[in-house]
Protein backbone atom coordinates (compact mmCIF):
# COMPACT_ATOMS: atom_id res chain seq x y z
CA UNK A 1 0.00 0.00 0.00
CA UNK A 2 2.77 2.42 0.88
CA UNK A 3 4.46 1.83 -2.47
CA UNK A 4 1.21 2.90 -4.14
CA UNK A 5 1.03 5.97 -1.89
CA UNK A 6 4.62 6.94 -2.72
CA UNK A 7 3.82 6.69 -6.44
CA UNK A 8 0.72 8.84 -5.97
CA UNK A 9 2.75 11.46 -4.12
CA UNK A 10 5.33 11.47 -6.91
CA UNK A 11 2.62 11.83 -9.56
CA UNK A 12 1.04 14.69 -7.61
CA UNK A 13 4.35 16.58 -7.59
CA UNK A 14 4.78 15.96 -11.33
CA UNK A 15 1.28 17.26 -12.04
CA UNK A 16 1.95 20.50 -10.21
CA UNK A 17 5.00 21.09 -12.41
CA UNK A 18 3.22 20.11 -15.64
CA UNK A 19 0.24 22.37 -14.92
CA UNK A 20 2.51 25.38 -14.54
CA UNK A 21 3.93 24.98 -18.07
CA UNK A 22 2.77 27.63 -20.59
CA UNK A 23 1.61 25.15 -23.24
CA UNK A 24 -0.66 23.42 -20.71
CA UNK A 25 -1.98 26.69 -19.27
CA UNK A 26 -3.04 27.73 -22.78
CA UNK A 27 -4.80 24.40 -23.44
CA UNK A 28 -8.05 24.64 -21.46
CA UNK A 29 -9.14 21.04 -22.06
CA UNK A 30 -5.77 19.65 -21.03
CA UNK A 31 -5.64 21.92 -18.00
CA UNK A 32 -9.09 20.76 -16.87
CA UNK A 33 -8.16 17.12 -17.35
CA UNK A 34 -4.95 17.45 -15.34
CA UNK A 35 -6.69 19.63 -12.78
CA UNK A 36 -9.25 16.91 -12.05
CA UNK A 37 -6.51 14.31 -11.60
CA UNK A 38 -4.59 16.73 -9.40
CA UNK A 39 -7.65 17.38 -7.25
CA UNK A 40 -8.34 13.67 -6.79
CA UNK A 41 -4.74 12.95 -5.76
CA UNK A 42 -4.50 15.98 -3.47
CA UNK A 43 -6.93 14.46 -0.95
CA UNK A 44 -4.82 11.28 -0.70
CA UNK A 45 -1.51 13.17 -0.56
CA UNK A 46 -2.68 15.47 2.24
CA UNK A 47 -3.72 12.55 4.45
CA UNK A 48 -0.54 10.64 3.61
CA UNK A 49 1.54 13.66 4.61
CA UNK A 50 -0.29 13.83 7.95
CA UNK A 51 0.22 10.10 8.40
CA UNK A 52 4.00 10.43 7.89
CA UNK A 53 4.17 13.33 10.36
CA UNK A 54 2.24 11.17 12.80
CA UNK A 55 4.74 8.32 12.36
CA UNK A 56 7.65 10.63 13.24
CA UNK A 57 5.82 12.01 16.26
CA UNK A 58 5.17 8.49 17.50
CA UNK A 59 8.86 7.65 17.18
CA UNK A 60 9.75 10.72 19.22
CA UNK A 61 7.16 9.94 21.91
CA UNK A 62 8.30 6.31 22.22
CA UNK A 63 11.92 7.46 22.47
CA UNK A 64 10.95 9.97 25.16
CA UNK A 65 9.07 7.26 27.06
CA UNK A 66 12.15 5.01 27.03
CA UNK A 67 14.36 7.81 28.30
CA UNK A 68 12.19 9.33 31.05
CA UNK A 69 12.36 8.26 34.69
CA UNK A 70 9.56 10.60 35.76
CA UNK A 71 6.29 8.64 36.39
CA UNK A 72 4.10 11.72 35.81
CA UNK A 73 5.87 12.45 32.54
CA UNK A 74 5.45 8.79 31.50
CA UNK A 75 1.68 9.05 32.04
CA UNK A 76 1.46 12.15 29.84
CA UNK A 77 3.64 10.59 27.14
CA UNK A 78 1.51 7.41 27.14
CA UNK A 79 -1.62 9.50 26.72
CA UNK A 80 -0.01 11.29 23.77
CA UNK A 81 1.05 7.97 22.24
CA UNK A 82 -2.49 6.59 22.54
CA UNK A 83 -3.92 9.66 20.83
CA UNK A 84 -1.36 9.49 18.01
CA UNK A 85 -2.04 5.78 17.51
CA UNK A 86 -5.79 6.46 17.21
CA UNK A 87 -5.13 9.19 14.68
CA UNK A 88 -2.79 6.90 12.76
CA UNK A 89 -5.39 4.14 12.58
CA UNK A 90 -8.04 6.59 11.33
CA UNK A 91 -5.63 7.92 8.71
CA UNK A 92 -4.79 4.40 7.55
CA UNK A 93 -8.45 3.48 7.17
CA UNK A 94 -9.14 6.63 5.15
CA UNK A 95 -6.14 5.97 2.91
CA UNK A 96 -7.22 2.38 2.29
CA UNK A 97 -10.67 3.45 1.11
CA UNK A 98 -9.32 6.36 -0.93
CA UNK A 99 -7.16 3.85 -2.80
CA UNK A 100 -10.20 1.84 -3.87
CA UNK A 101 -10.84 2.04 -7.63
CA UNK A 102 -13.55 4.56 -8.49
CA UNK A 103 -16.43 3.49 -10.72
CA UNK A 104 -16.35 5.94 -13.67
CA UNK A 105 -20.15 5.63 -13.97
CA UNK A 106 -20.91 6.14 -10.26
CA UNK A 107 -22.60 9.54 -10.59
CA UNK A 108 -24.46 8.80 -13.81
CA UNK A 109 -28.19 8.58 -14.36
CA UNK A 110 -29.49 5.09 -15.14
CA UNK A 111 -31.91 3.27 -17.37
CA UNK A 112 -33.68 0.41 -15.58
CA UNK A 113 -35.37 -2.40 -17.50
CA UNK A 114 -37.70 -4.79 -15.66
CA UNK A 115 -39.14 -7.83 -17.42
CA UNK A 116 -41.52 -10.47 -16.13
CA UNK A 117 -39.88 -13.90 -16.10
CA UNK A 118 -41.33 -17.29 -15.26
CA UNK A 119 -44.66 -17.36 -13.48
CA UNK A 120 -47.22 -15.95 -15.92
CA UNK A 121 -49.53 -13.26 -14.53
CA UNK A 122 -47.90 -13.44 -11.11
CA UNK A 123 -44.52 -12.60 -12.69
CA UNK A 124 -45.99 -9.49 -14.33
CA UNK A 125 -47.46 -8.38 -10.99
CA UNK A 126 -44.06 -8.88 -9.36
CA UNK A 127 -42.46 -6.77 -12.11
CA UNK A 128 -44.93 -4.00 -11.20
CA UNK A 129 -44.00 -4.38 -7.51
CA UNK A 130 -40.31 -3.93 -8.38
CA UNK A 131 -41.09 -0.87 -10.50
CA UNK A 132 -42.96 0.66 -7.58
CA UNK A 133 -40.12 -0.22 -5.17
CA UNK A 134 -37.48 1.51 -7.29
CA UNK A 135 -39.76 4.50 -7.93
CA UNK A 136 -40.32 4.94 -4.19
CA UNK A 137 -36.61 4.55 -3.47
CA UNK A 138 -35.80 7.18 -6.12
CA UNK A 139 -38.37 9.48 -4.56
CA UNK A 140 -36.70 9.13 -1.15
CA UNK A 141 -33.43 10.23 -2.78
CA UNK A 142 -35.06 13.17 -4.59
CA UNK A 143 -34.26 11.55 -7.93
CA UNK A 144 -36.53 11.94 -10.94
CA UNK A 145 -38.15 8.91 -12.64
CA UNK A 146 -39.13 9.09 -16.33
CA UNK A 147 -41.11 6.24 -17.86
CA UNK A 148 -39.64 5.34 -21.27
CA UNK A 149 -41.61 2.31 -22.37
CA UNK A 150 -44.05 -0.16 -20.88
CA UNK A 151 -45.92 -3.27 -21.92
CA UNK A 152 -48.77 -3.63 -19.40
CA UNK A 153 -50.36 -6.98 -18.57
CA UNK A 154 -54.11 -7.30 -18.23
CA UNK A 155 -53.94 -8.08 -14.50
CA UNK A 156 -52.36 -4.75 -13.59
CA UNK A 157 -48.75 -5.78 -13.92
CA UNK A 158 -46.05 -5.33 -16.55
CA UNK A 159 -44.61 -7.74 -19.05
CA UNK A 160 -41.89 -5.12 -19.47
CA UNK A 161 -41.25 -1.64 -18.12
CA UNK A 162 -38.30 0.60 -18.98
CA UNK A 163 -37.62 3.83 -17.12
CA UNK A 164 -34.89 6.39 -16.49
CA UNK A 165 -33.74 7.50 -13.04
CA UNK A 166 -32.03 10.89 -13.00
CA UNK A 167 -30.07 11.97 -9.94
CA UNK A 168 -26.53 12.22 -8.60
CA UNK A 169 -25.21 8.80 -7.61
CA UNK A 170 -28.14 6.89 -9.12
CA UNK A 171 -25.91 4.29 -10.79
CA UNK A 172 -23.68 3.84 -7.73
CA UNK A 173 -26.77 2.85 -5.71
CA UNK A 174 -28.93 0.97 -8.21
CA UNK A 175 -26.21 -1.00 -10.03
CA UNK A 176 -26.55 -3.78 -7.45
CA UNK A 177 -30.12 -4.47 -8.61
CA UNK A 178 -29.09 -6.12 -11.90
CA UNK A 179 -30.06 -9.76 -11.97
CA UNK A 180 -32.91 -12.21 -11.48
CA UNK A 181 -35.30 -11.44 -8.62
CA UNK A 182 -37.44 -14.30 -7.29
CA UNK A 183 -40.70 -13.99 -5.37
CA UNK A 184 -42.42 -16.67 -3.29
CA UNK A 185 -46.02 -15.90 -2.32
CA UNK A 186 -49.66 -16.96 -2.62
CA UNK A 187 -51.19 -15.25 -5.66
CA UNK A 188 -54.55 -13.52 -5.16
CA UNK A 189 -56.00 -15.85 -7.80
CA UNK A 190 -54.85 -19.01 -5.97
CA UNK A 191 -57.90 -20.46 -4.23
CA UNK A 192 -56.00 -23.32 -2.54
CA UNK A 193 -53.51 -21.00 -0.82
CA UNK A 194 -50.56 -22.65 -2.55
CA UNK A 195 -47.28 -20.70 -2.66
CA UNK A 196 -46.08 -19.89 -6.17
CA UNK A 197 -42.55 -18.99 -7.25
CA UNK A 198 -42.13 -16.35 -9.96
CA UNK A 199 -39.26 -14.29 -11.29
CA UNK A 200 -38.50 -10.96 -12.90
CA UNK A 201 -35.24 -9.76 -14.42
CA UNK A 202 -33.75 -6.34 -13.77
CA UNK A 203 -31.09 -4.63 -15.87
CA UNK A 204 -29.49 -1.37 -14.70
CA UNK A 205 -27.55 0.55 -17.35
CA UNK A 206 -25.64 3.82 -16.93
CA UNK A 207 -26.78 6.50 -19.36
CA UNK A 208 -24.33 7.26 -22.16
CA UNK A 209 -23.79 10.61 -23.88
CA UNK A 210 -23.49 10.86 -27.66
CA UNK A 211 -19.87 11.92 -27.33
CA UNK A 212 -19.12 8.67 -25.46
CA UNK A 213 -20.67 6.39 -28.05
CA UNK A 214 -21.18 7.38 -31.65
CA UNK A 215 -23.87 5.40 -33.50
CA UNK A 216 -23.84 5.58 -37.28
CA UNK A 217 -27.21 6.41 -38.85
CA UNK A 218 -26.48 3.71 -41.43
CA UNK A 219 -26.55 1.13 -38.64
CA UNK A 220 -30.07 1.89 -37.44
CA UNK A 221 -33.56 1.29 -38.79
CA UNK A 222 -36.30 3.52 -37.44
CA UNK A 223 -40.02 2.68 -37.52
CA UNK A 224 -42.90 4.87 -36.37
CA UNK A 225 -46.32 3.59 -35.32
CA UNK A 226 -49.39 4.43 -33.25
CA UNK A 227 -48.85 4.24 -29.52
CA UNK A 228 -50.76 1.54 -27.69
CA UNK A 229 -50.43 2.98 -24.18
CA UNK A 230 -52.11 5.66 -22.13
CA UNK A 231 -52.18 9.16 -23.49
CA UNK A 232 -55.67 10.34 -24.39
CA UNK A 233 -57.62 10.51 -27.62
CA UNK A 234 -54.63 11.32 -29.80
CA UNK A 235 -52.85 8.05 -28.94
CA UNK A 236 -54.20 6.05 -31.86
CA UNK A 237 -54.50 9.01 -34.24
CA UNK A 238 -50.93 10.31 -34.23
CA UNK A 239 -47.87 8.23 -35.12
CA UNK A 240 -45.77 9.05 -32.05
CA UNK A 241 -44.31 5.69 -31.00
CA UNK A 242 -40.78 4.88 -32.15
CA UNK A 243 -39.02 1.56 -32.71
CA UNK A 244 -35.27 1.63 -33.36
CA UNK A 245 -33.40 -1.46 -34.57
CA UNK A 246 -29.60 -1.49 -34.37
CA UNK A 247 -28.74 -3.61 -37.39
CA UNK A 248 -25.23 -4.84 -36.43
CA UNK A 249 -26.27 -6.08 -32.98
CA UNK A 250 -29.96 -6.80 -33.53
CA UNK A 251 -30.91 -4.75 -30.46
CA UNK A 252 -34.46 -3.37 -30.69
CA UNK A 253 -35.66 -0.41 -28.60
CA UNK A 254 -39.24 0.84 -28.41
CA UNK A 255 -40.43 4.07 -26.80
CA UNK A 256 -44.07 5.14 -26.82
CA UNK A 257 -44.87 6.81 -23.50
CA UNK A 258 -44.41 10.40 -24.73
CA UNK A 259 -46.99 12.15 -26.92
CA UNK A 260 -44.19 13.66 -29.00
CA UNK A 261 -42.50 11.56 -31.68
CA UNK A 262 -39.30 13.59 -31.22
CA UNK A 263 -39.23 12.93 -27.46
CA UNK A 264 -39.83 9.22 -27.98
CA UNK A 265 -37.08 9.12 -30.58
CA UNK A 266 -34.61 10.93 -28.29
CA UNK A 267 -35.39 8.62 -25.38
CA UNK A 268 -35.16 5.51 -27.55
CA UNK A 269 -31.71 6.55 -28.76
CA UNK A 270 -30.67 7.03 -25.13
CA UNK A 271 -31.76 3.48 -24.28
CA UNK A 272 -29.98 2.12 -27.37
CA UNK A 273 -26.72 3.86 -26.42
CA UNK A 274 -26.96 2.48 -22.88
CA UNK A 275 -27.55 -1.08 -24.12
CA UNK A 276 -24.73 -0.95 -26.65
CA UNK A 277 -22.35 0.53 -24.10
CA UNK A 278 -23.29 -2.17 -21.57
CA UNK A 279 -22.82 -4.87 -24.20
CA UNK A 280 -19.33 -3.59 -25.00
CA UNK A 281 -18.41 -3.32 -21.29
CA UNK A 282 -19.45 -6.91 -20.66
CA UNK A 283 -17.56 -8.10 -23.74
CA UNK A 284 -14.37 -6.35 -22.59
CA UNK A 285 -14.78 -7.69 -19.08
CA UNK A 286 -15.06 -11.27 -20.33
CA UNK A 287 -12.02 -10.89 -22.55
CA UNK A 288 -9.93 -9.39 -19.75
CA UNK A 289 -10.78 -11.93 -17.06
CA UNK A 290 -13.12 -14.90 -17.45
CA UNK A 291 -12.89 -15.61 -13.74
CA UNK A 292 -13.87 -12.13 -12.61
CA UNK A 293 -16.74 -12.36 -10.14
CA UNK A 294 -17.92 -8.79 -10.05
CA UNK A 295 -21.55 -7.94 -10.78
CA UNK A 296 -21.07 -4.64 -12.58
CA UNK A 297 -19.95 -4.97 -16.19
CA UNK A 298 -20.21 -8.76 -16.37
CA UNK A 299 -22.68 -11.17 -17.88
CA UNK A 300 -23.99 -12.43 -14.54
CA UNK A 301 -27.52 -11.03 -14.86
CA UNK A 302 -28.89 -14.52 -15.45
CA UNK A 303 -28.07 -15.52 -11.86
CA UNK A 304 -30.66 -15.33 -9.11
CA UNK A 305 -29.58 -12.51 -6.82
CA UNK A 306 -32.48 -12.10 -4.40
CA UNK A 307 -35.55 -13.90 -3.06
CA UNK A 308 -38.64 -12.16 -1.70
CA UNK A 309 -40.46 -14.60 0.60
CA UNK A 310 -43.89 -13.28 1.63
CA UNK A 311 -45.02 -16.05 4.05
CA UNK A 312 -41.83 -15.65 6.12
CA UNK A 313 -41.64 -11.84 5.73
CA UNK A 314 -38.05 -11.94 4.57
CA UNK A 315 -35.82 -10.89 1.69
CA UNK A 316 -32.60 -12.82 1.15
CA UNK A 317 -29.79 -11.43 -0.97
CA UNK A 318 -27.87 -14.48 -2.13
CA UNK A 319 -24.71 -12.56 -3.08
CA UNK A 320 -23.99 -11.70 0.55
CA UNK A 321 -26.00 -14.52 2.19
CA UNK A 322 -27.90 -11.98 4.25
CA UNK A 323 -31.59 -11.93 5.17
CA UNK A 324 -33.62 -8.76 5.77
CA UNK A 325 -37.04 -8.61 7.37
CA UNK A 326 -40.01 -6.21 7.10
CA UNK A 327 -40.64 -7.07 3.46
CA UNK A 328 -43.55 -4.59 2.98
CA UNK A 329 -41.36 -1.67 4.06
CA UNK A 330 -38.57 -2.69 1.68
CA UNK A 331 -41.00 -3.10 -1.22
CA UNK A 332 -42.24 0.39 -0.37
CA UNK A 333 -38.80 1.71 -1.29
CA UNK A 334 -36.73 1.28 1.87
CA UNK A 335 -33.75 -0.33 0.11
CA UNK A 336 -30.99 1.48 2.01
CA UNK A 337 -29.98 -1.38 4.32
CA UNK A 338 -29.65 -3.86 1.43
CA UNK A 339 -27.71 -1.45 -0.78
CA UNK A 340 -25.37 -0.45 2.06
CA UNK A 341 -24.62 -4.11 2.80
CA UNK A 342 -23.82 -4.78 -0.87
CA UNK A 343 -21.63 -1.66 -1.03
CA UNK A 344 -19.73 -2.75 2.09
CA UNK A 345 -19.04 -6.16 0.56
CA UNK A 346 -17.82 -4.60 -2.67
CA UNK A 347 -15.47 -2.29 -0.76
CA UNK A 348 -14.02 -5.21 1.20
CA UNK A 349 -13.33 -7.12 -2.03
CA UNK A 350 -11.80 -4.06 -3.67
CA UNK A 351 -9.65 -3.43 -0.60
CA UNK A 352 -8.37 -7.00 -0.64
CA UNK A 353 -7.46 -6.59 -4.32
CA UNK A 354 -5.69 -3.26 -3.70
CA UNK A 355 -3.65 -4.65 -0.79
CA UNK A 356 -2.85 -8.01 -2.39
Amino acid sequence: MFNKLDLIQKRYSELNKIMSQPDVINDLNKLQELGKENSDLEVIVNIYDKYKVNVEQLKEMNKLLDETDDPDMAVLVNQEIEQLERQQEEQLQRLKFLLLPKDPHADKDVIVEIRAGTGGEEASLFAADLFRMYSRYAQSKNWKVNLLNSNPAGVGGFREVVFEVKGKGAYSQLKYESGVHRVQRVPTTEASGRIHTSTATVAVLPTVEEIELNISQDDIKMDFFHSGGAGGQNVNKVTTAVRITHLPSGIVVTCQDERSQLKNRTKAMGVLRARLFDQEQRKQSTEIDQQRKKQVGTGERAEKIRTYNYPQDRITDHRINTTFHNLPQILDGDLSAIIEALLAQEQVKQLEAVLS
